[in-house]
């Protein structure tokens, strides 16, 4: 049953909207949460139409006061919202015009095609300060992990297979860098959305006399220097998405390293590897077997790693065929962007929280990092020292590995005589090199697991964690 027109565009139309088409158009259901955006930019429009004498002063205040109570009455949780009027900013504007008749004039030289694109982008800015932030937190906590263990040495993988030994610290320092990484990516993300939208009406501006740079100053879109950042192209303006698509592909980002340090921790507390122990807030039992402890904390953050990826492509696809400008397709681009916050926003602070509750077991570690083979490639360096080339070296060592598990013994347990059997340059110090402190210690160049080193970065953590 068709409803009456509806009062924001419904000049045109002899009846509303069917029911039906209510429940299937609405965003309000998701798109109440940008109600602060929405008031800043129309408080921030408001400014500038009472700037160029679009409105009054007394207008603009009343304008203003208006926002700030209906503000509080959102924040107190009192504010009613209807599906009737579509989305937050009819919801906002109907509730400001019942109180203040001012507000009839504060879409003026504004349509919601320009004002969404502003909410949106303080949006964005808002956000990515956000997940800065928490990825600050995950990364103190795993700081904080690495130096309470500076002295734990594990086998390094590749394959899934023991490969070379490196300390603790080193390997969480590699979290930290990707983190990093991850982080650098918002704030790049954050200046792209650093530039306003408001302005630029439905598709092709307005032939009011307002000021965009006045605009763009009032909200905050500004460089380092203070100047305006304003968009340059109408069209552009209300359309682009590139901002929701890149926000989303650094969440997916977020969502890969979390999962693969996720899973780094699964290994690390199975029976089978028992290098480390989870604490029990963030693992859960079994229903059947009571002996069980389970790393759901991270088998979850490696489940919504797919759901984060899931986002961005459903954003790449939303956008990828509509003609330049807006279409009503680009209403659900806003789901997507807000779970992806959401998502990366809780897993950042899940691992924050394991980390901040996690032991590693140093005996296991110790057992396990023993293995003489993780210190063949070690013994090709010796040969290598000694003048013979890389690739002679290397078949050599591998011809001892051979060798030992022939006889059955350890690697370092061969004699002297057998190895000189294999390469005259194998002289009688050959097993040095499988003492563990000095072939950890050899590990002196850059970015490499050597003691000095991993105090050297240590430091280097500290200071640009604080």
């Amino acid at each position: 049953m068709a409803k009456k027109a509806q009062a924001t565009w419904g000049g045109r139309f002899s009846a509303g909207p069917a029911e039906l088409m209510l429940k299937f158009s609405e965003s309000i259901s998701f798109d109440a949460r940008l109600a602060p955006f929405d008031i800043q930019g129309s408080k921030g429009h408001s400014a500038m139409l009472a700037h160029v004498g679009i409105l009054t002063a007394k207008e603009r205040d009343a304008i203003h006061a208006g926002l700030d109570a209906i503000r509080a009455e959102i924040e107190a949780g009192k504010f009613t919202w209807s599906t009737q009027l579509e989305d937050v900013h009819m919801n906002i504007e109907q509730a400001l015009t019942k109180r203040c008749p001012a507000a009839a004039k504060l879409h003026t030289a504004r349509s919601r095609n320009d004002q969404v694109a502003t909410d949106m982008r303080l949006y964005f800015k808002a956000a990515c300060t956000d997940l800065v932030q928490r990825i600050d937190a995950a990364q103190r906590a795993i700081l904080a992990v690495a130096e309470a263990n500076p002295d734990v040495l594990i086998p390094g993988y590749t394959h899934l297979q023991r490969a070379q030994p490196v300390f603790v610290a080193h390997h969480l320092f590699a979290y930290l860098e990707m983190l990093q990484r991850d982080a650098e990516r918002f704030a790049v993300v954050q200046d792209h959305a650093n530039w306003c939208p408001l302005g630029s009406g439905a598709i092709a501006g307005t032939t009011l006399p307002i000021d965009r740079e006045f605009s763009a100053k009032q909200l905050g879109f500004i460089d380092d220097a203070g100047r305006p950042r304003v968009t340059q192209n109408s069209m552009d303006a209300v359309s682009d998405r590139d901002l929701y698509i890149e926000f989303a592909s650094a969440c997916a980002l977020v969502g890969v390293h979390l999962s693969r340090m996720a899973e780094d921790l699964i290994l690390w507390m199975s029976a089978e590897f028992k290098f480390v122990d989870l604490p029990d807030a963030f693992c859960t039992g079994s229903s059947l077997m009571p002996q069980k402890k389970n790393p759901d904390s991270m088998e979850l953050i490696r489940g919504k790693s797919a759901r984060l990826q899931g986002n961005l492509h459903t954003l790449l696809t939303l956008a990828k065929g509509l003609p330049l400008t807006y279409n009503r397709d680009l209403q659900e681009d806003k789901p997507p962007v807000f779970d992806s916050h959401d998502q990366t926003a809780i897993c950042l602070e899940v691992l924050a929280g394991t980390f901040a509750g996690m032991k590693f077991h140093p005996e296991r570690c110790a057992a396990a990092v023993a293995d003489p083979a993780l210190l063949a490639t070690d013994l090709a360096d010796y040969l290598v020292r000694a003048g013979v080339a890389f690739r002679e070296a290397h078949h050599a060592v591998g011809a001892v590995v051979k060798l030992a598990e022939q006889k059955g013994v350890p690697l370092d347990r061969l004699s002297d005589a057998d190895v000189a059997a294999v390469h005259p340059k194998f002289g009688p110090d050959w097993s040095e090199s499988f003492i563990l402190a000095k072939a950890m210690a050899r590990r002196t160049g850059t970015g490499m697991p050597g003691p000095a080193q991993v105090k050297r970065q240590l430091a280097r953590w500290k200071k640009l964690l604080g």
